[in-house]
């Protein structure tokens, strides 16, 4: 039985993939995948496994009861014929409300995926993470605090996130030091946002269901909604109804270099820790790959509703 731990991150759709992952369910089980999502593994099934916001570790006794009921419930899939078994909870990774207290990406993180990986020891495992540029994602987790109660930030607290040196590939290279024996693909949120269908498929290759894929589920705020939530701090806000930008235009340059810079590493093999996803309905180039203009000018020989001069 194969293990795919989809484990985050948060505010990249993944709502929107657990809810296409359940409605889709009888049609996965009949191709002998099986699901664990957050309404399984946050009704018991992780309890005193994992660090709880505010602890360092949970306790010995609650830790081992978690592996023998992970270990459990793991040989009864096996048993039943289950073939694929996706596990995707961006819980695992850690808590939006630890990442916007301690300013960072998922602190903590290869204690976390250390735990996980002693109760998946013995399956065929597959890590599974889906990034989004930090500019948009701290945009999405401070929008996110606001409808919670949290109020708006200051502007400390955005020079902070802004100057982090914590960065995505940060993060994979953690999760590759916690889980080094278990292959590690990105998907970006850029590319497989909203659609749940690419995403099974670029992680469990094989025909995708189609149905519910277009049902869009926890979209971050807009600025019309969280005026309504700010009462009159929300006079602060920009005007509009578009999606809420708190960092500066310096500050979010910033933000989507340290991005581009991520990407780049991605593609050029990830430092042979991590494989950048690729699209499955992309159409992959040939032996002879197509060139752009890259200059000014005509082409060579390019021929645009032009005869050839007599003589």
């Amino acid at each position: 039985m194969d293990i795919i731990l989809h484990i985050g991150a948060h505010l990249c759709a993944t709502t929107t993939f657990h809810d296409y992952l359940h409605r889709n369910r009888a049609r996965l089980e009949a191709t002998g995948c099986t699901v664990w999502g957050p309404r399984r593994t946050r009704h018991g099934l992780f309890a005193g496994l994992l660090p709880e916001d505010g602890l360092s570790a949970p306790r010995p006794e609650a830790a081992r009861r978690a592996l023998g009921r992970i270990r459990l419930n793991l040989a009864r899939s096996a048993e039943a014929g289950v073939r694929r078994l996706i596990v995707s909870d961006p819980g695992m990774m850690g808590s939006l409300r630890a990442n916007l207290r301690l300013g960072g990406l998922y602190c903590g993180l290869g204690e976390r995926l250390a735990r996980l990986g002693q109760a998946f020891e013995g399956y065929p495992t597959k890590v599974v993470v889906t990034l989004r540029a930090p500019d948009s994602y701290w945009a999405a987790a401070l929008a996110w605090g606001i409808v919670r109660g949290h109020g708006m930030p200051g502007a400390a607290m955005l020079t902070r996130l802004s100057e982090t040196g914590r960065s995505w590939r940060d993060v994979l290279e953690e999760v590759a030091c916690a889980l080094p024996d278990v292959p590690l693909q990105v998907l970006p949120f850029e590319t497989f946002g909203g659609r749940p269908e690419a995403q099974l498929a670029a992680i469990a290759p094989g025909p995708a269901p189609v149905q519910y894929a277009r049902d869009w589920l926890n979209a971050t705020p807009r600025l019309p909604e969280l005026r309504a939530w700010l009462g009159r701090q929300g006079a602060a806000l920009p005007t509009g109804t578009g999606r809420w930008q708190p960092f500066s235009p310096a500050q979010g340059a910033a933000l989507r270099e340290s991005y581009s810079d991520d990407m780049m590493w991605l593609a050029g093999g990830g430092g042979g820790c991590a494989r950048l996803a690729v699209d499955p309905n992309k159409i992959p180039v040939g032996q002879t790959p197509p060139q752009p203009d890259l200059i000014r000018g005509r082409r060579d020989e390019q021929e645009d509703r032009r005869l050839a001069g007599a003589g």
